[in-house]
């Protein structure tokens, strides 16, 4: 079991991290998610056959969606100077400019997704950030995977627009 959340941890918790952009909350989420799955590998019920993490990423979604629910309110992603969810990824490390640039560039790509429409952050967030294929995906959020391709493509299409209007060069 430490393997898998070993494995897993910061997708997970980054894809938690870009829903409900609160830090503490996103640990608290995180941590039951991991008691769930470790509640049902226990009891002998998980029958995803090697499925492990979108059946993870399922209920990590599933408990957001339920915070949500019980706020009563929707999940949005804010602007934020708050640089942690960037964390989890892997920049090269080959000097002090390079890592700022490509902090800037991640902070400029991050404020773009934030402004997008909130199904088609979603998808983004999942395909790019958690690396869930579009079938898992339509699965998460309940659409079609036409649904989910679109979404994607209306997405992609508006961060250009985005880039475009506003001159940024990543």
């Amino acid at each position: 079991m430490n393997t898998l959340i070993s494995r897993y941890k910061d997708k997970i918790f980054t894809s938690i991290y870009l829903l409900v952009k609160d830090r503490y909350l996103a640990e608290d989420i995180f941590q039951d998610v991991f008691i769930r799955i470790i509640d049902t590998l226990r009891s002998g019920r998980y029958t995803d056959e090697g499925k492990f993490l979108p059946w993870a990423m399922r209920i990590a979604h599933n408990l957001c969606v339920d915070h949500f629910r019980k706020i009563k309110r929707n999940p949005t992603i804010k602007t934020s100077d708050d640089r942690d969810i960037f964390e989890v990824l892997n920049f090269s490390e080959a000097g002090v400019d390079s890592r700022i640039m490509n902090e800037q560039t991640s902070d400029k790509v991050r404020r773009m997704i934030d402004l997008l429409p909130e199904d088609q952050r979603e998808v983004i967030i999942l395909r790019h950030y958690a690396d869930l294929s579009f079938k898992e995906i339509a699965d998460l959020t309940n659409c079609s995977i036409n649904t989910a391709l679109g979404r994607m493509r209306y997405g992609l299409l508006n961060l250009r627009k985005m880039m475009t209007e506003k001159q940024i060069a990543l």
